[in-house]
């Protein structure tokens, strides 16, 4: 029943993280990618602004939920020994990258991905569609060597109602 409890208790944070709501974005972060990096066993790094404003909570959100995605995709998939998370954010826009050092997507199924929408899962698919509702942009690069994942969201003008979403 413990355990039970301790995995509920787990899945729940996992999901919308108490800290989200009272530090925002980068704290979150940094908790997710210590909590992922032991569970997984992969080296993972976070480089983030410990005075990253507050955004609005789609975006964090929206945010958080890819960087859960992305991370979830290299354990399964890479077989990355390591990942580095960049969060990025001026005036106008936020920026999160994700690279590791993995075997990559094949060619055809990213570029499939690009065009068509189509070939990737719906860990992916979803990412992408909620990141164009708040007006932002997913970009995918990857090669035998690793895949990156850059995902840009402008903080400028208006953000789409909690339903829109």
């Amino acid at each position: 029943m413990e355990q039970c409890i301790i995995e509920a208790r787990t899945l729940s944070y996992l999901l919308h993280p108490p800290m989200m709501d009272e530090a925002g974005l980068a704290s979150a972060a940094r908790w997710y990618v210590e909590g992922f990096g032991q569970r997984s066993g992969i080296a993972v790094t976070l480089d983030a602004p410990n005075d990253l404003e507050r955004l609005p909570d789609m975006i964090e959100v929206a945010l958080f939920r890819a960087l859960q995605e992305a991370l979830t995709n290299v354990h399964r998939h890479s077989h990355a020994s390591a990942v580095h998370v960049q969060i990025l954010h001026d005036a106008e826009q936020v920026i999160v990258e994700i690279k590791d050092n993995g075997c990559g997507i094949p060619q055809e199924r990213l570029c499939r991905f690009n065009e068509l929408g189509t070939g990737m899962g719906v860990g992916l698919s979803g990412m992408r569609e909620r990141i164009r509702e708040l007006c932002g942009e997913l970009k995918i690069q990857s090669n035998g060597c690793g895949t990156s994942l850059q995902i840009t969201i402008p903080i400028t003008g208006d953000v789409p109602a909690l339903g829109a979403i």
